[in-house]
């Protein structure tokens, strides 16, 4: 028997199917296994997906996102009058209703979240039927633990009206657990495991016992200022000094411009979770002028470096509230899917480790050499070892004035060390990855 499973997610969606024992994420028509949960209006079509978000710059007043945050809420909700405030689609109270005022032109039409909601789970429909066949419906949805009963109802009913069958709605650490496999395979003993999910537009991290198969919730938390938009609108700002830098002008305040640095931000955001740099080319960006510019991994790093300490803190946070160590943690889920960042632990978990430091060099020189050493032995008897070295050359020259050059060094789940150096000036970046000795 094959099923689907759905995550609807508040800026992307992925739809897996289970089929022959085995779970499969699918890709969509564009080949990718994400799909952006947006939904964009116009006079004669509906477009679901990655063409209307990158036809939001054009259309932004009839382009709705986000619809999980305002589905299955009333006007008093908190939660709802701040996604009212935010979006740049109308949301007004019709009958005593949220609905989305959508203009086009030639007529005004009123649509409701659930709507909008029924159209995203009918792409992933389509998406699993290109793999399964139309015969395929069952499906099973994920929720976020905090969901209450008018969201979970309306996310069902948004499924049911794609024309899925809904077998059951999962809580979002769970599912990620069976994802995983963890607790199904060997399900005697008990466990405590840490899931982390980095989303779009929130940080959620879930403290989990397991016990002979049993999941059980011991805590959790929600953090609505930390996503991946406050990571992409860091690098978009980063673009936007960029922007200035060169040409003299600042693009802040003009919100088309900043929009297409956003585009172009979220594209270079996900190329740098696997390529050591990314590309930004934007034609026309303001007046007429084209803008081009490379953005090194060790450069995002660095200016996510605050948003990534928010992380690490949530984590303490939680532990501490649980009255948990990192040692009492058995594993460490990661749930974050395409915003996907790595939190380390001391001890207990197999997450890579990441390190940094700033160092200062001379400003008259033009290279720098960055050696690494392992020590072997204690205190007296202690022995340095050199094992590689990075360096990083054609440097600007300054007559006064220092290089401040990051370095960033990450233990890999395969235990090879990648160490990257970067000038946090000019962004130039040289890296080398150390491999497992066999």
């Amino acid at each position: 028997m094959a099923a689907i499973g759905v995550h609807l997610g508040c800026t992307s969606a992925c739809v897996a199917v289970y089929k022959d024992g085995r779970a499969d994420v699918v890709a969509n028509d564009a080949g990718d296994r994400v799909t952006p949960a947006v939904v964009a209006y116009s006079e004669n079509e509906e477009v679901v997906g990655l063409a209307a978000k990158q036809s939001r710059i054009r259309n932004i007043s009839n382009t709705v996102m986000k619809v999980k945050q305002i589905l299955g809420r009333s006007s008093d909700d908190p939660q709802a009058q701040k996604y009212i405030t935010e979006s740049k689609c109308l949301v007004i109270e019709k009958n005593g209703k949220l609905r989305y005022k959508i203009d086009t032109g030639e007529e005004t039409k009123f649509v409701n979240p659930g709507d909008v909601a029924r159209l995203i789970f009918s792409k992933m429909k389509e998406t699993a039927h290109s793999v399964l066949g139309s015969d395929a419906n069952d499906v099973v949805i994920t929720v976020p633990f905090d969901f209450g009963e008018k969201q979970k109802n309306a996310l069902g009913e948004a499924a049911r009206a794609a024309g899925f069958n809904v077998l059951r709605l999962i809580h979002e650490p769970s599912a990620a657990l069976l994802a995983y496999g963890i607790g199904q395979d060997s399900p005697a003993g008990k466990s405590n495991i840490l899931v982390f999910k980095l989303g779009g537009t929130s940080l959620s991290i879930t403290v989990m016992e397991v016990n002979s198969g049993i999941y059980r919730v011991i805590s959790t938390n929600t953090d609505d200022n930390i996503g991946g938009t406050q990571f992409t609108e860091t690098l978009a700002q980063h673009l936007a000094s960029e922007f200035q830098r060169s040409f003299k002008h600042d693009v802040r305040g003009n919100a088309r411009a900043m929009m297409k640095l956003m585009n172009s931000a979220d594209i270079a955001k996900h190329s740098l979770s696997t390529l050591g740099s990314a590309n930004c080319f934007l034609d026309s960006l303001y007046e007429g002028q084209d803008f081009d510019c490379n953005v090194s991994r060790a450069r995002f790093e660095l200016l996510c470096s605050p948003l990534f300490n928010k992380c690490i803190e949530a984590i303490r946070a939680l532990l501490e509230q649980s009255g948990f160590a990192a040692d009492d943690i058995n594993k460490g889920v990661d749930e974050s899917g395409v915003n996907s960042f790595t939190v380390l632990f001391p001890s207990g978990t197999p997450l890579p480790a990441r390190r940094q430091h700033t160092l200062q060099a001379p400003g008259s020189i033009s290279s720098v050499c960055l050696e690494l050493y392992e020590s072997e032995g204690k205190n007296s008897a202690k022995e340095e070892n050199k094992f590689a070295q990075v360096i990083l050359q054609d440097l600007n020259k300054k007559e006064n004035g220092l290089h401040d050059i990051l370095a960033v060094l990450t233990m890999k789940r395969d235990g090879s060390l990648h160490v990257t150096c970067t000038d946090q000036e000019t962004g130039k970046c040289e890296a080398i990855t150390i491999e497992v000795a066999s």
